[in-house]
């Protein structure tokens, strides 16, 4: 028996035990592959680490892949799974890109407003949204002009990639919700997919020849994004999203502390409060979710 059938087959108060262990792994495992792409971005290009990790992570759901086959021949609204596509590779790029300017703390303190950007984008698309959630997101907007600190001279393109990013990653929230039909498999993989091709494309121009124990960081930073995937799938089926998902706001804590300890990066003030702002805000904004019987608003990290 695998593990995750062990996990499954617990009671109702161990799978949620599990379901919150299984996510704050996830978040650990998401904030430490996105500390490595940093490093790696330090030295190598965009494109190579966007194409070496596919690799690896496209390796690691062959099997997979090969075993659900089945699921990959009739899709759901091809048009809107190829939206999908490009948005979750427009976001990853846009992340790692904003990490070589930007402490990586700054950059997941603007992705962590994309739940907030969500729900804004769902109430401008005619959804129903009461004054209480449009205050939330007001407040929201309000913690990423803390941390964005804007003004002549702190306004910069990577905070603008790094906001672009968040708000590709928003519209791709919105998209998954529409497409709940669609396997999870399936989602994962085209993901990757569509960083093979951008890499692919992008990976020439700067090229540099990697090291031996550069390739192993490259493949363990897609092996990781893989494992941390898996792990929070996992947890949305053993526990209600309403029990795991603030779980996933730690990714900041994480940020803070390999920033500092790897990068030597020291938040400011105004990230800090930014980030708690925005945080208290999509806490609101979840809560609110849950009492409607709406639970479509989850943080989902980068894949």
């Amino acid at each position: 028996m695998s593990l995750f059938a062990k996990l499954s087959s617990y009671d109702d108060r161990s799978a949620r035990l599990a379901g919150i262990g299984l996510m704050l792994l996830s978040i650990f495992m998401f904030s430490f592959g996105d500390a490595m792409g940093k490093f790696i971005v330090a030295t190598y290009s965009v494109g190579q680490l966007l194409w070496l990790r596919a690799c690896a992570a496209l390796l690691v759901l062959l099997p997979i892949v090969w075993q659900r086959r089945a699921d990959f021949l009739h899709l759901e609204r091809p048009w809107l799974q190829l939206l999908r596509v490009t948005l979750s590779t427009v976001e990853v790029a846009a992340f790692f890109l904003a990490t070589v300017y930007l402490p990586l703390a700054d950059v997941i303190t603007y992705y962590l407003a994309g739940p907030i950007f969500v729900t804004a984008m769902s109430g401008l698309l005619g959804e129903h949204i009461g004054w209480r959630r449009w205050t939330a997101i007001l407040v929201g907007f309000c913690g990423v002009l803390i941390a964005l600190r804007p003004s002549a001279q702190t306004i910069s393109w990577p905070a603008m990639i790094a906001l672009g990013g968040s708000l590709s990653f928003a519209v791709l929230m919105l998209i998954t919700r529409s497409l709940r039909a669609t396997p999870d498999i399936v989602l994962a993989t085209s993901q990757f997919g569509g960083t093979f091709i951008l890499g692919l494309v992008l990976s020439p121009f700067g090229w540099v020849t990697p090291s031996a124990g550069s390739l192993v960081l490259f493949f363990t930073a897609g092996i990781i994004s893989v494992a941390a995937l898996l792990c929070v799938n996992r947890s949305l089926k053993l526990a209600p999203a309403s029990v795991v998902v603030p779980y996933q706001y730690s990714m900041i804590v994480w940020a803070v502390i390999f920033g500092f300890v790897v990068f030597g990066d020291v938040p400011s003030w105004a990230t800090i409060i930014g980030a708690a702002v925005i945080i208290a805000a999509g806490l609101y904004i979840f809560v609110r979710e849950q009492q409607l019987g709406r639970m479509d608003s989850a943080i989902n990290p980068p894949a």
